[in-house]
């Protein structure tokens, strides 16, 4: 039998520990990624460990107080519009708001928002002008603030469904906007009837 050279027996048991360890090398699983890894891959559903970007959290609480004062417009022409429609509208937007307001105030606790117990300085104004009008006049003057506010709450729930960086907030916006673009389109509908009404 032929003998093997210690020198060439020698490289092919270091060759064959090589082949031995990469093979483990290849077989061991990797290591899970750190948590801070993982929440920076799934995109940008959360900022600094839960807290909402400055841009979501604006609209929330700017979402609060326009449905705040929806609410209190309504009560208000519930009891000084002259327009049977425009009672009608008034008590939709009575009833309507506080759901989704109650929707919004469990996604501000969830998200640690707290949220304005007030409405908005020129809102209180509106109200107070509101307040000291009557008949066809409050109609005129009521549908025209409700038109431009379901205008404005339509465009910021629009951008906030495509651009919200929550993606709770984002869900929030989307399934809300539907209901807030038809009391839009209630808003203009019955504010022609109030202008056609006047012009009679």
């Amino acid at each position: 039998m032929s003998r093997i050279p210690f020198s060439q027996s020698v490289v092919s048991v270091a060759l064959v520990s090589m082949g031995f360890a990469l093979g483990a090398c290849a077989q061991a699983p990797s290591q899970p990624q750190s948590q801070d890894a993982m929440s920076s891959s799934t995109g940008t559903a959360s900022i600094a460990g839960g807290a909402l970007a400055a841009k979501d959290r604006r609209f929330i609480e700017k979402a609060a107080r326009s449905g705040m004062a929806e609410v209190e417009m309504g009560k208000l022409a519930q009891d000084k519009a002259a327009s049977n429609q425009v009672k009608a509208f008034a008590r939709k937007m009575a009833e309507h708001h506080p759901k989704v307001n109650d929707e919004l105030k469990q996604l501000a606790a969830a998200k640690g928002v707290t949220l304005p117990t007030d409405i908005a300085a020129k809102d209180r104004r509106e109200i107070n002008k509101l307040s000291k009008l009557s008949g066809a006049e409050f109609d005129r003057e009521y549908m025209t603030s409700m038109v431009s506010d379901h205008q404005k709450d339509v465009s910021e729930f629009k951008s906030e469904s495509k651009s919200a960086l929550d993606n709770d907030v984002k869900s929030f916006a989307a399934k809300t906007l539907p209901t807030l673009q038809q009391h839009l389109d209630l808003a203009r509908s019955t504010e022609a009837a109030a202008r056609n009404a006047t012009a009679r």
